[in-house]
């Protein structure tokens, strides 16, 4: 990524949350900072990258908005909308407030996150306005047409005018339920870039890399948020795994076969430190449980079995936490125990095409003798599997059967 590149992609979600709050409209916000981008990239090749791009990048904005409003709207409301822009004047200097800029982004997250939109369209708002991702780059990450996701996009910012979706930050206890919505948006474009749903890439590093730099933010913006914390513990922990989990020809690798030498150490610092500010602030929520079983499954001496199992059995019942449980009970008391645990889940109808349970069953079958079963849910799994990397593995794990 070139320094142009990443000057956009840094200073996007800011510099539009200031601009939403002056200009008081979310497209109106997007449309002059997109011309503000494309007047940025002519000028600062030729000039030189600004001292302070973010300011800069403000300032034209601001102008863009004010050439738009001029230029779009009839006369009395355009005196109108002047009027109120020019009462909101951006100082010289727009990022001198810093409290008044960390609320803006938080503004902006939690309507980007507002509970009113579909996940989706909350998951594409968020890595659009904040992550400043194009409607391409998202579109390819969720393996759906740019014309679909800009769809979504639209949609999104219509339901938040239309619905007058407040522009504010909730509070009390508005504030801890809707902080749980906003993490999941987070965690949910983690999941997708680390396990990928479908393509031929095992890992989207682009999502797992923003979806952290979100997880940080919030953690810069919310200090005294445990599970905030927590999140950015659990996906730093576990994205330290990544240059691992395929070798040089792409393959999967398993976790007991990974060459730890190529596991990210500083991602892993830096996750067990936030695990540890989390617990420090709190006792552990759902995050920091998992983060718990993330740092656990880099332990020295290889994963302690019997107390992820425990950790699982702790957290909030979910099929997902289930499956995941009975895997753990697999490797600390026998593939027997787990496949008592797992029966309940595969006559779960909402489970049917779910790969990763066939995938697991296949894999206990197949440590408890059972070639046949574990060939036939192999073949299942395989089936249902829309990743070429994934697909591969259970395949070659049938056919060495």
């Amino acid at each position: 990524m070139s320094a142009l590149e990443r000057a956009f992609r840094e200073h996007h979600g800011t510099v539009l949350a200031l601009l939403i709050r002056h200009v008081g409209d979310f497209d109106l916000a997007e449309e002059a900072l997109q011309d503000a981008l494309a007047a940025a990239a002519t000028s600062w090749p030729r000039d030189g990258l600004p001292d302070n791009p973010g300011g800069w990048l403000a300032t034209a904005a601001k102008r863009r908005a004010i050439d738009r409003i001029r230029r779009g709207q009839a006369q009395h409301l355009r005196a109108t909308r002047l009027a109120e822009l020019q009462e909101r004047t951006l100082s010289d200097d727009p990022f001198a407030e810093e409290e008044e800029i960390v609320d803006d982004r938080l503004r902006l997250i939690f309507t980007c996150c507002h509970p009113a939109l579909a996940m989706e369209a909350r998951v594409a708002l968020t890595l659009r306005a904040l992550g400043g991702l194009t409607t391409a780059e998202i579109a390819r990450a969720f393996l759906v047409s740019e014309p679909t996701m800009g769809k979504r996009i639209v949609r999104a910012k219509r339901k938040i005018a239309d619905a007058r979706i407040p522009y504010r930050v909730p509070t009390g206890a508005d504030l801890a339920a809707r902080l749980g919505g906003v993490l999941g948006v987070v965690y949910l474009i983690f999941n997708e870039g680390y396990a990928a749903t479908g393509g031929e890439a095992l890992v989207r590093h682009e999502l797992c890399d923003e979806a952290i730099r979100l997880g940080r933010l919030l953690c810069a913006l919310m200090p005294d948020e445990p599970e905030a914390w927590a999140l950015l513990a659990l996906m730093e922990l576990t994205h330290a795994r990544r240059n691992a989990r395929v070798d040089e020809a792409g393959h999967f690798v398993a976790l007991e076969a990974q060459d730890r030498s190529r596991w990210d150490p500083d991602a892993l610092a830096a996750g067990r430190a936030a695990l540890s500010h989390a617990l420090a602030l709190s006792p552990p929520g759902p995050y920091a449980l998992q983060a718990a079983i993330a740092a656990l499954h880099t332990s020295p001496d290889g994963p302690p079995w019997a107390e992820i199992a425990d950790l699982y059995a702790a957290l909030p019942p979910s099929p997902v936490v289930a499956l995941n449980h009975a895997a753990a009970v697999g490797y600390a008391h026998g593939p027997q125990a787990a496949l008592e645990l797992l029966t309940p889940l595969l006559a779960d109808p909402a489970l049917e095409r779910y790969a990763p349970l066939h995938a697991t069953h296949a894999d206990l079958l197949r440590r408890a003798g059972d070639s046949r079963g574990a060939a036939t849910a192999y073949a299942r799994a395989a089936a249902l599997t829309e990743n070429t990397v994934e697909r591969a593995e259970l395949n070659r794990r049938r056919a060495a059967l």
